[in-house]
């Protein structure tokens, strides 16, 4: 015997089908640009807090020792005593050896540093691993860059 068909029975139409996919569409559409976007952001703020630890780390060289590590010796003069020693040298001066940015690339250190009313230059170049950029890009840095409103 064949069963017939109700005309009461439920289920989901095409259209209502497309509908929900549609939805769906839409939401993941306004999400997923956040969500991709979450480890570069990461990133970026790992960057900065490195930057402030080895900026204070730099300072309290600088106390015991009487001056800032030359461009020369660079970061290194922070976990291993330099060469010829400074007398006063009391480190390592970091809990661990930090020579990358997030991205893999060295953080540039100067002494004496180029920025008004900084003593040295400490910064990433960023994802692109070059001076300059936007966004996930751009420069960290351990100075405030002064911008200027045109009046």
């Amino acid at each position: 015997m064949l069963k017939q068909l109700r005309t009461d029975e439920s289920g989901l139409t095409l259209i209502e089908l497309t509908i929900v996919i549609v939805i769906l569409g839409i939401l993941a559409a306004f999400i997923a640009p956040r969500i991709a976007d979450a480890p570069q952001k990461a990133n970026v703020s790992k960057a900065k807090v490195e930057i402030e630890s080895l900026s204070t780390a730099l300072e309290l060289y600088a106390t015991e020792v009487g001056q800032y590590p030359s461009t020369e010796q660079g970061l290194e003069a922070l976990w291993r005593a330099p060469n010829p020693s400074p007398p006063n040298w009391q480190g390592p001066y970091l809990k661990k050896q930090l020579t990358s940015d997030p991205w893999g690339n060295p953080y540039v250190y100067r002494y004496p540093g180029t920025q008004y009313g900084y003593d040295f230059d400490l910064l990433s170049y960023g994802r692109d691993g070059k001076l300059g950029g936007l966004k996930f890009d751009k420069d960290i840095t351990n100075w405030i860059e002064e911008t200027t409103a045109a009046q």
